[in-house]
């Protein structure tokens, strides 16, 4: 595909050159800032000062003046020139002859710098001398052979000779490596180690040899079938060959173009990806070549200038034609004359968001992705793209100028809905990646998050709810929309984070009323969650009622679930809470349960109207033929265990309620509140016959107290047992046994041989009495060994009392306490073993030196005189 990199603008007419000879021709030409030199082919050597002149429209135009000329006379043509501009010289091949001119006057050197049998020369163009007055030329001889010399102003000094297996035709230099076109073959030489490297043979009649250098260490060489071919001073080559025509003739590079000429056209290729890119016709033309970043053309008559174009209108007309990639690499490798580094960064940007877009409008996504991306491009951009996505006050405004010709994405898609969708897709996922770092550099939080909130809402609510809870939306931004995509949830979560707590509200009752529906509404649970931590009591009452009519255990939880730090409220007490909850029984009990068993309550009120709801609820069931078994056992349940745990509830009111019905087990707990145990075991045991109940019972109401206490309740329940009065005492002959020999610990075996009857045989009462015999016979032994364990320390006791006493202390008048530094004028001091002397009342603690700190064993005690 063609791109216009360059234009043909005349430089030296035909008129000029040859209004003094008619029949003078040009072989060569050779430039040097405004001097440009032509080899005639009648032998003259011919000087112009060339200005080139920038027009206000942007055009170039050069304006040629003569400024002299010289006749070599050898009457041969000049074959090649050279500019030494260091050293203000030319050099000049005529006749197989190399010599020097001065590049002003055109006089020649005549201090002998002259060199003869030459076919070609050429300049080192990266030479290995350090000498800014001299340069390094190669010359190639009629021989086998290539001469290095060093040129100053007057001398051709040579350096050193190299053979080659063919007489050279044309060759270029680059530090010690020179590539040369033998008459059958390219290679390589290494004039410092003489070392060639043969590269590859052409066909000499075909193709005409040609070797030129366009980057350190490397050459371009015209080869076979029309290829131009890439080689290093290695030999090897790094890029793809070049195809051109096969009559060219010469070529350069400017870079980041190959410019080649043939017999018909100057194309132009580039470097990058070796296509071509330009085609100038232009006939007759016999030399081309670069000097300084300008490319001249001569023809046998007259010379022209190919003239870049500015690589951005180069740039530009590439992304017109949507080469997106071509135009990112010429501006990536274009010479950026005059140019910061910021700014030429800044101006890639642009080009890359320019060529994101061109990406966008042809739906290659991830192309776009990235160019927008590394281009940092402002998201508002891309936003303002999509119809109705950008907020209201927002105070974008697109860049000028433009970076697309896009009006928005229903003009790319051309209405269609799929397409549409495709796009907003896009932009979803691109607002999802760069969300953070779009946000901070421009400062367009609101407008990436009222984008992703209107796009979530339409196309991905899985993840709305999530989103809205982080985002700074807009509220007035996103109300319309949530509506129209039925999102109702979400906009009760908007309503919420922007603190319009009765919107919310309201719009989650519509939807727990079945008004408008939402599949992603959690249901009455959220809403109850949303007031249990509402700090606003006044809204919460106006929605309770109707919470609590709708599910009364759920409801409470709006009270109990309240957050541990929130501030007390009058509204909120407990006691308001009963009032307002009291048309609700079952919620009545639910808070008080919260009450009693969760935030243990100390008040007797809350206990006691807990126990009476439960013996109600109790007492209901009862009466109820419909009750089943199940209820009325698990009320009962709670009601034992409320009895049974709490202390605080009114005792005698409930066992008036219970003492006449047949609620035995709760009646039992009641008179064991009141300490009346032996009439809650006779319960237990004579009208509930519940033998492990009424060992139970003894086990809780001992509990946290002594041995003594529980002793007294197990002899209760075993004389209960052995009651004689009890006209059924037979029956309870096993279960006293049991007990006897499951808790010989809990009794005194004294006070159970006094109460067991005379019958009662020594096998019954076998395992108690063996247990019993050997629990005594342990603590009788256990007795024993503490007390001669005591004697013992109390032995080692006296013994250090004694050897602390023994040793004399003389407390002299000059002796002060190591405390307080005052004398004693008491007869009482302490003395620590560590040797420090105090007052009595100097001695916080006996077993802690005052000045070292130093702990003393606890059994080790300080001496006092």
């Amino acid at each position: 595909m063609s791109i216009k990199a360059f234009e043909l603008v005349p430089t030296i007419e035909r008129t000029k050159l040859l209004s003094d000879r008619a029949k003078t021709q040009i072989e060569c030409i050779e430039c040097c800032g405004k001097n440009l030199y032509i080899g005639t082919s009648d032998c003259f050597v011919v000087h112009y000062i060339v200005d080139e002149q920038h027009l206000p429209n942007g055009k170039t135009i050069y304006d040629s003046v003569k400024q002299g000329h010289k006749y070599l006379g050898l009457k041969k043509p000049v074959v090649q020139l050279k500019v030494a501009s260091a050293l203000n010289r030319i050099m000049v091949l005529c006749d197989n002859t190399l010599t020097m001119l001065n590049m002003f006057d055109l006089e020649p050197i005549v201090t002998g710098a002259k060199v003869k049998g030459v076919t070609a020369f050429c300049l080192n163009q990266n030479p290995i001398s350090n000498n800014p007055f001299s340069v390094e030329i190669c010359v190639a001889l009629r021989k086998k052979l290539l001469q290095i010399y060093t040129v100053t102003e007057d001398r051709l000094n040579h350096v050193k000779d190299v053979a080659t297996q063919d007489p050279p035709v044309t060759m270029s230099m680059d530090g010690t490596f020179v590539c040369a076109a033998l008459s059958t073959q390219y290679s390589i030489v290494n004039y410092d180690t003489a070392n060639s490297t043969d590269l590859f043979p052409y066909d000499s009649e075909a193709v005409k040899p040609f070797v030129q250098r366009i980057s350190k260490e490397e050459f371009l060489l015209s080869g076979p079938s029309g290829l131009g071919m890439f080689v290093t001073t290695e030999g090897v080559s790094q890029r793809p060959p070049l195809q051109w025509s096969e009559s060219v003739s010469s070529y350069c590079y400017v870079h980041p173009y190959i410019v080649a000429l043939d017999s018909e056209f100057i194309t132009v290729h580039s470097i990058l990806d070796q296509q071509q890119k330009q085609s100038i016709p232009y006939q007759g033309g016999i030399y081309l070549d670069e000097y300084e970043g300008r490319v001249f053309i001569a023809s046998l008559k007259e010379i022209y200038a190919l003239v870049p174009i500015a690589w951005e209108k180069q740039v530009t007309s590439l992304l017109a034609d949507r080469r997106v990639s071509e135009a990112l690499a010429l501006a990536k490798n274009a010479k950026k004359v005059g140019l910061t580094r910021e700014q030429f960064q800044r101006m890639y940007r642009r080009l890359q968001q320019q060529a994101g877009f061109i990406e966008f409008a042809q739906q290659h996504f991830d192309e776009c992705r990235e160019l927008f991306k590394t281009g940092r491009l402002d998201v508002r951009e891309l936003i303002s793209l999509y119809p109705f996505l950008m907020p209201q006050r927002s105070s974008f405004t697109r860049s000028v100028p433009s970076l697309h010709d896009i009006a928005d994405v229903r003009q790319l898609a051309r209405n269609d809905a799929t397409t549409i969708k495709t796009y907003k897709e896009f932009l979803m996922s691109y607002l999802e990646e760069n969300k953070a770092d779009a946000g901070k550099s421009n400062n367009c939080c609101m407008e990436i998050d009222t984008a992703l909130l209107k796009l979530y809402a339409e196309l991905d609510p899985s993840k709305l709810l999530m989103f809205i809870g982080k985002s700074v939306c807009k509220l007035s931004d996103c109300v319309e929309l949530l509506e129209k995509h039925e999102r109702f949830h979400a906009l009760g979560l908007l309503y919420r984070y922007n603190g319009q707590h009765a919107n919310a509200l309201q719009v989650w009752k519509r939807l727990t009323n079945g008004e408008v529906t939402d599949v992603l509404f959690p249901g009455l649970e959220y809403v109850v969650q949303y007031l249990s931590s509402l700090s606003d009591h006044t809204l919460v009452w106006q929605y309770t009622d109707w919470i609590i009519q709708k599910d009364e255990c759920l409801g409470v939880q709006i009270f109990t679930n309240r957050p541990a730090n929130e501030t007390p409220s009058d509204k909120l007490q407990p006691d308001n809470i009963l009032d307002q909850l009291h048309r609700y029984p079952r919620a009545v009990i639910t808070y008080l349960e919260y009450l009693v068993f969760q935030k243990k309550s100390q008040k007797e009120k809350y206990h006691t109207h807990l126990a009476v709801l439960y013996l109600d609820n109790v007492f209901k069931l009862l009466e109820s033929s419909t009750s089943s078994k199940e209820n009325i056992d698990r009320e009962r349940c709670k009601l034992r265990h409320m009895l049974q745990t709490s202390n605080l509830y009114r005792v005698q009111l409930l066992l008036g309620k219970v003492k006449e019905t047949d609620m035995y087990a709760e009646s039992a707990i009641l008179y064991g509140k009141l300490g009346d145990h032996d009439k809650a075991i006779r319960i237990l045991v004579h009208k509930l016959k519940d033998f492990g109940q009424a060992e139970n019972y003894c086990i809780l109401n001992s509990k946290g107290k002594d041995s003594f206490h529980r002793k007294q309740l197990f002899h209760t329940l075993l004389s209960v047992y052995l009651d004689p009065s009890y006209e059924r005492r037979d029956l309870l002959v096993t279960p006293a046994v049991n007990l006897l020999n499951n808790n010989q610990g809990n009794f005194d075996a004294t006070k159970v041989l006094q109460l067991i009857p005379d019958n009662w045989s020594i096998g019954l009462l076998q395992s108690f009495l063996a247990s019993t015999v050997r629990k005594h016979m342990h603590d009788f032994r256990t007795t024993r060994l503490q007390r001669m364990l005591s004697r013992g320390e109390n032995l080692i006791v006296k013994k250090e009392s004694i050897e602390s006493q023994r040793e004399a202390l003389q407390l002299v008048e000059e002796k002060s306490c190591a405390v307080c530094d005052r004398s004693f004028d008491e007869p009482t001091f302490i003395r620590y073993p560590n040797g420090i002397i105090t007052h009595t009342q100097c001695a916080k603690n006996k077993h802690v030196c005052p000045v070292t700190g130093k702990l003393f064993s606890t059994t080790k005690r300080t001496s006092a005189s």
